[in-house]
C-alpha cells in the first residue's frame, strides 16, 4: 500500500452496514463476558457496535479493547463527552492506531448536558464547533467522526464537519426531519430502543426505567418537544412517548421500527435491547441480539 493509498483508506467512513447493537453492558458490564459477547455479534454479521463515553475519559481504552477482539465491523461511540476530553489528545489516540482499527473506528461525539457540566457549560454549537476546529487542526478525519445531533443547527453541524449524525433517543420522525437537513450523503445512524418483554406491563415497566434519567434532560425534553409531544405527557412517560422511543413487544416490531427509520431516510439503525433492568445481563442480551440479528439480516 503506497502512503497516498494509506491516506484515502484513512479518510473512507468506517462501513457499519444497516444495522448495529448500542450496549452499555459491553463498556461497562464484565471485561470477559463483553469480550466474548462482542466477538459473537461479529460473527452475527452486526455492522457496529457502540458503546458510551461516561463520566471519565476511560472510552477510548475500550474501543481498543472491542477493536481487538472483533475482526469485521466497526466499533463506535455514543457518544464521547467532549468536556471529558481533550482533542489533540483524543486525535493523537486515533492517528496512534493500527490503520486496519481505524477502519473499524467510528468516534461519536457530544455536547452532554448543562445540568451535568455546571458553570463550564458554553453554548452547544460554538463549543462544539471549536472541539471539531482543534480535532481537524490535530489531524483527526472528519470521516472518523459523527455528532449526538437532536436540534436542527448540531444536526446540520453534523453534515457539515463529520461524517454525519448519531441521534439518540429519537424517532422515525426525527429520522425523516433530520434526512431532510443533512441531504443525502451524510451518515444518519439513529439509536433504537428495544423491548422484547412479551407482558405489556413489564415492558412498560423497563422501558420507563430506561428513560427515567433522560427525561430531566433539557436536550432530548426539547427535542419531545419538537417531535410533537407534550411537556404533560414528557413528565409522566405516557404511553404514547413510550411507544414512539421504544420498540415494544417481539421481534417483528423491532422490524417495523427499523424499516421506519430506514425508510425515513437513516442509514444505519443501532438497537439497544432493554432486557431487565439497567439493561439486563449478557445471559438475558446475547440470545435476544442474536434472535434480531436472524429476523432483521
Amino acid at each position: 500500500m503506497t502512503a497516498g493509498d494509506e491516506e484515502k483508506s484513512t479518510m473512507a467512513t468506517p462501513a457499519i452496514g444497516r444495522l448495529g447493537i448500542w450496549s452499555m453492558e459491553m463498556r461497562f458490564g464484565d471485561k470477559a463476558q463483553s469480550n466474548g459477547a462482542a466477538a459473537q455479534l461479529d460473527a452475527l454479521g452486526y455492522g457496529a457496535l457502540w458503546i458510551p463515553g461516561g463520566i471519565d475519559d476511560g472510552a477510548p481504552a475500550e474501543v481498543e479493547r472491542l477493536l481487538a477482539v472483533t475482526s469485521r465491523m466497526t466499533i463506535a461511540t455514543g457518544i464521547l463527552n467532549i468536556w471529558k476530553h481533550d482533542p489533540e489528545e483524543l486525535a493523537a489516540w486515533f492517528l496512534a492506531l493500527p490503520q486496519e482499527w481505524r477502519a473499524r473506528t467510528l468516534i461519536g461525539l457530544g455536547i452532554s448536558h448543562g445540568p451535568l457540566i455546571g458553570e463550564s457549560w458554553g453554548k452547544p454549537l460554538e463549543v462544539t464547533a471549536a472541539f471539531l476546529d482543534r480535532l481537524a487542526a490535530a489531524g483527526m478525519p472528519r470521516d472518523n467522526l459523527c455528532l449526538a445531533a437532536l436540534g436542527p443547527k448540531m444536526v446540520a453541524l453534523s453534515g457539515e464537519r463529520t461524517a454525519g449524525a448519531h441521534p439518540y433517543l429519537a424517532t422515525p420522525e426525527h429520522s425523516r426531519r433530520a434526512r431532510a437537513i443533512l441531504g443525502p450523503e451524510p451518515l444518519l445512524a439513529p439509536e433504537q430502543g428495544v423491548v422484547l418483554e412479551a407482558d405489556p406491563a413489564k415492558a412498560r415497566e423497563l422501558a420507563v426505567e430506561a428513560l427515567e434519567h433522560y427525561r430531566r434532560l433539557p436536550n432530548y425534553r426539547n427535542n419531545w418537544v419538537r417531535l410533537g409531544f407534550s411537556e404533560g405527557e414528557i413528565e409522566a412517560l405516557d404511553d404514547r412517548l413510550l411507544d414512539a422511543l421504544f420498540a415494544i413487544g417481539g421481534v417483528e416490531a423491532a422490524a417495523r421500527r427499523v424499516a421506519a427509520h430506514l425508510d425515513a431516510g437513516a442509514d444505519h439503525v443501532c438497537l439497544q435491547v432493554i432486557a431487565g433492568p439497567r439493561g439486563g445481563s449478557f445471559d438475558q442480551l446475547l440470545p435476544q441480539w442474536r434472535e434480531l440479528a436472524e429476523a432483521l439480516a
